[in-house]
């Protein structure tokens, strides 16, 4: 890639990342969106990748429609849980603490915030749908082996229903085996 300049748009493969788009190009380097690995930069003195979609016009105009690299985007941040979303704390837990309070009534009870809890709740369902995803996209993993893992994901959603009770929305729910 030896003193080679790319405008906005064109289309790359790099060997670890794969398929992307040149999103920004500055005067010593290269940003890219890649379509498994979200955005990157590189240096444009060893920056290894294939061209497969030059494009000719060094004036900066982009080549690519705003609006199809926004669609891509949103895609690409879908299939891996990028766009994260704030749930809702049901409304009758606003404000509230959770007390636990230790078998041995000398000790103290520990006091949480009901919505501190459910935030981490929330982070664990999304690391294990991270995780799911990251499973059934895993090119070295054979089906069975997928499913094998899969069905211990359900069980953790399985094993978390209790907090369901946090949820106003039937949709934000964990869902176990339902054989």
């Amino acid at each position: 890639m030896e003193n080679q300049d790319f405008i906005v748009g064109t289309r790359i493969d790099h060997p670890k990342y794969g398929e992307g788009i040149i999103s920004k190009n500055d005067t010593v380097t290269f940003k890219v969106i890649f379509i498994r690995g979200g955005e990157i930069e590189f240096s444009k003195l060893n920056a290894e990748f294939i061209v497969i979609d030059p494009q000719d016009d060094l004036s900066g105009k982009p080549k690519v429609n705003l609006k199809e690299v926004e669609i891509m985007l949103k895609t690409v941040l879908d299939k891996f849980n990028g766009l994260h979303y704030k749930i809702p704390l049901g409304k009758k837990w606003d404000g509230g603490t959770m007390i636990l309070q230790p078998g041995n009534r000398d000790l103290k009870p520990k006091e949480i915030p009901i919505d501190a809890f459910f935030h981490k709740i929330v982070m664990l369902r999304d690391r294990l749908r991270v995780l799911e995803q990251n499973i059934n996209s895993h090119d070295l993993l054979s089906d069975e082996e997928k499913i094998n893992m899969q069905q211990y994901i359900t069980r953790c959603y399985g094993s978390l229903t209790t907090f369901n009770i946090f949820f106003d929305d039937k949709e934000d729910f964990f869902v176990g085996n339902k054989s």
